[in-house]
């Protein structure tokens, strides 16, 4: 098992793996997500593989203050096998590269077994609610 920097080449593997565990919504393209983060100076796309198969993601970014980390997944046939940990090690090293201080993600109120995954890695609720704005209307 190894974690790098994922090209575009990994695009397709990506978004089936991510809708494979139902991280996609109607309203996010998760293609369009993937080279978005691959065209930003200060984003990319992390990816475990076992042999040449796409097991795992997580998607990193920095936004001058803080690190965010997103698509955080594992194909179901390699969870519980610490390639979620080795991902979030992969995204905070990514960051801390770059002299990022904080890293933060969000977890949907509902996903009660991300929730506990990322408590028992120590991160903790932050308080704060994050409040949105479409910029362009979704599709």
């Amino acid at each position: 098992m190894r974690i790098e920097e994922l090209d575009e080449t990994f695009v397709e593997h990506a978004a089936v793996l991510w809708e494979s565990v139902g991280l996609t919504r109607s309203w996010n393209d998760p293609r369009q997500d993937f080279l978005r983060a691959l065209r930003g100076e200060t984003s990319g796309v992390l990816g475990a593989l076992d042999g040449d198969a796409l097991v795992g993601t997580a998607m990193v970014g920095a936004d001058g203050h803080r690190g965010w980390v997103y698509y955080v997944a594992v194909a179901p046939s390699h969870q519980r096998r610490g390639v979620g940990r080795l991902l979030l090690q992969g995204a905070e090293s990514w960051l801390a590269r770059r002299d990022v201080p904080k890293v933060q993600l969000m977890v949907r109120g509902t996903n009660t077994a991300a929730r506990g995954f990322y408590e028992r890695l120590g991160y903790d609720d932050a308080r704060t609610v994050v409040l949105g704005r479409w910029l362009h209307e979704p599709r």
